[in-house]
């Protein structure tokens, strides 16, 4: 019975750690290097027929080349609108509409901009990391209060407590080698 409560309490936080190097993946992909990527546009919501949109899902998006990002929109109507979210987007591009695709050019990075993407990579990694932590202390309260309520030994308490230590280490290396990563990414000219 215990046993099994302390394998729950465990298992869900390494879910939830999982889910916060996942969700870490997803913003970095956002972040603008020097080429042409499409995931580049995944965090980008867009007001369509009465609701927010993923823009994938309201256009196919295609690299022809490595700077150059096509968006196809599947209604030619949403091209004006997709043009104005991608004026106001913060990644910095200027979207050319030709009455049937918009195209992305991707510019080469200033050395400023690439140091404004390694702060903001920084940020992202750091949130992964208080999210991490996060997950770890809700797990220690579950893991003393089963203590508390006399469910486990203060020795189980402790040798959990150390089980935890090593999933909270093992997933914060992990946002830092994506993190690590990506950096890497930017700063290749």
């Amino acid at each position: 019975m215990e046993n099994e409560e302390i394998a729950l309490i465990l298992e869900d936080a390494e879910e939830r750690m999982q889910k916060s190097i996942d969700f870490l993946k997803l913003e970095m992909d956002s972040i603008r290097t020097g080429r042409a990527n499409p995931s580049m546009l995944d965090s980008m919501k867009i007001e369509a027929y009465g609701t927010q949109m993923p823009i994938n899902q309201l256009a196919t998006i295609s690299v022809p080349e490595p700077r150059m990002l096509v968006i196809q929109p599947f209604d030619k109507g949403m091209l004006p609108t997709l043009e104005k979210e991608l004026q106001k987007s913060d990644l910095g591009l200027t979207p050319n509409n030709d009455g049937s695709v918009i195209r992305l050019s991707i510019p080469q990075m200033t050395q400023e901009r690439r140091q404004e993407m390694i702060k903001r990579l920084k940020r992202l990694q750091e949130d992964a990391h208080v999210s991490i932590r996060n997950v770890r202390r809700d797990a220690l309260e579950n893991l003393r209060s089963l203590e508390k309520n006399k469910e486990i030994s203060q020795d189980d308490l402790r040798r959990e407590q150390d089980s935890l230590q090593k999933i909270t280490d093992a997933h914060i290396t992990r946002a830092d080698d994506e993190a690590s990563r990506k950096e890497s990414e930017l700063i290749e000219v």
